[in-house]
């Protein structure tokens, strides 16, 4: 499958809906100076939209909810790929589909009816602005099919295509960090309010719970799966209800590092369309004070790179020939008592083909709202149960559909002999990135098809991508 890494001012959109939508729907993304990209990862999908189908890399985002797709394009980003990786882009045109239909200005999904004009034609507009650099996306909903697979129950079953009508966006105006190939031939779009992919499966009867499952792979495959309501045997949190524009928002209580336990208590918002966790002081410095009095290894200041500034205030050099490193163990109890496992912590860096250092993969917010990013979520299936108001997970393999063995919740003490020490060993990169930037993880070489969900359902595999400095 070919793809291309994102760009943007800082490699993902951190959201959090406005209280108030008056003309439009707001994303707010929290954007610092532009941070050096070849750190950034995102998890996508290749979907199939419309008849024939036409096929589309987009971002998968439990942070917004409108799906869009650049369409009939007056200002686009360019659909020529970059960095180390090409995908082949493309516009969606209703024209082009025999199954498109429009969504006018009466209907339910409508959230602009006022904004309704000759220049739409009766069709509904839609507007996603983001906080950066005047970034946002804009243009007509639309109706069309995505394309979806329908899995039986247990491994091997028989599969079926399904075609389900959705409401996305037709993205004919992209501006700000868009331009400059901020992502993606998309953003999906899998919040809580109606017009979300999830809720309209749920409404129009297409899955048999309201719920979904995103299963984060540790060497960038995954998938999720639409329907997926988990398992009896899950650790489980309730959202935090809201009752005007809901997310996924959870309490936690403490943090365990290693062998402290962290008086912090904090609600975040479960948000797989950012690359890292972000969290307010005094959280943020409390986390990253006992995980510094625990490391080995001496706090450095890494110098920024020529793509931009490293994110992380907590950064550590490896001494030369150093070939494994020992993190404490982390984990976050969240309000009821669950642990939540934190596998990956860390980043490692690099400068040319040396692995020179690591840091710890949280960034201090800026803005009032803390976010669990993808990071926080690698080597878990998590599901986001809408049906129940609960978040559930488990350590799992997204390959073999199987709990890990060792999916007992983390614990606030180091296992016996302390913890397990993490591989390092000196990784080849590409010349174009000679500045401190993600040591690569190894890629396994199974082949995606394997990753199959253990209950029926409707399913995308995600290709993680792992961003390179475009220029």
């Amino acid at each position: 499958m070919a793809t291309r890494p994102s760009k943007a001012s800082d490699c993902e959109f951190l959201l959090n809906r406005m209280p108030q939508f008056i003309t439009e729907r707001v994303e707010i993304k929290n954007m610092h100076e532009p941070i050096d990209r070849s750190i950034c990862s995102l998890y996508y999908a290749q979907v199939a939209l419309g008849t024939p189908n036409a096929t589309f890399l987009v971002a998968l985002d439990t942070g917004s909810d409108l799906f869009w797709v650049p369409c009939d394009c007056k200002q686009c980003a360019p659909l020529s790929g970059g960095g180390n990786a090409t995908a082949e882009l493309r516009p969606y045109s209703p024209r082009l589909s025999s199954t498109s239909k429009q969504v006018t200005c009466d209907s339910a999904f409508c959230d602009r009816p006022n904004a309704c004009s000759a220049a739409t034609n009766g069709s509904c507009p839609y507007g996603v602005r983001y906080v950066s650099a005047n970034t946002s996306s804009s243009g007509v909903l639309v109706q069309d099919v995505l394309h979806l697979t329908r899995e039986g129950p247990g491994p091997g079953a028989a599969t079926e295509a399904l075609q389900a009508p959705i409401v996305f966006g037709c993205g004919q105006v992209q501006t700000g960090a868009f331009l400059d190939g901020a992502g993606f031939d998309g953003l999906l779009g899998l919040g809580m309010d109606r017009v979300s992919v999830p809720s309209v499966l749920a409404a129009r009867g297409l899955v048999a719970s309201n719920s979904f499952s995103m299963c984060f792979s540790d060497d960038g495959v995954g998938r999720i799966n639409f329907g997926d309501a988990g398992s009896p045997g899950q650790s489980e949190t309730r959202f935090i209800a809201r009752s005007t524009n809901p997310t996924y928002n959870v309490s936690f209580t403490s943090a365990n590092v290693g062998s402290e336990s962290v008086a912090v208590e904090f609600a975040a918002v479960m948000d797989s369309g950012t690359s890292f966790t972000y969290l307010n002081d005094p959280e943020y410095t409390a986390f990253a004070t006992s995980f510094t009095s625990q490391v080995r290894e001496r706090r450095t200041n890494f110098s920024s790179g020529s793509s931009g500034r490293l994110p992380f205030d907590y950064c550590y050099k490896l001494s030369p020939n150093q070939t494994e490193v020992l993190p404490p163990i982390v984990s976050l109890t969240t309000a009821g008592g669950a642990q939540f496992p934190v596998t990956n912590p860390i980043i490692f860096l690099r400068d040319d083909r040396i692995t020179i250092g690591y840091c710890l993969a949280i960034v201090k917010n800026d803005i009032t709202i803390n976010i669990i990013g993808q990071n926080f979520m690698t080597g878990l299936k998590v599901v986001f149960n809408r049906e129940r108001s609960v978040l559930g997970w488990q350590k799992f393999d997204c390959y073999k559909n199987a709990v890990v063995a060792d999916a007992p919740d983390a614990s606030p003490s180091p296992a016996p002999g302390g913890p397990n020490p993490t591989k390092l060993t000196p990784q080849q990169s590409d010349a174009s990135n000679r500045n401190p930037g993600a040591a690569p993880v190894p890629r396994s070489a199974g082949s995606l098809d394997a990753a199959r969900a253990l209950g029926g359902g409707l399913s995308l595999l995600l290709p993680l991508l792992v961003g390179a400095a475009l220029v």
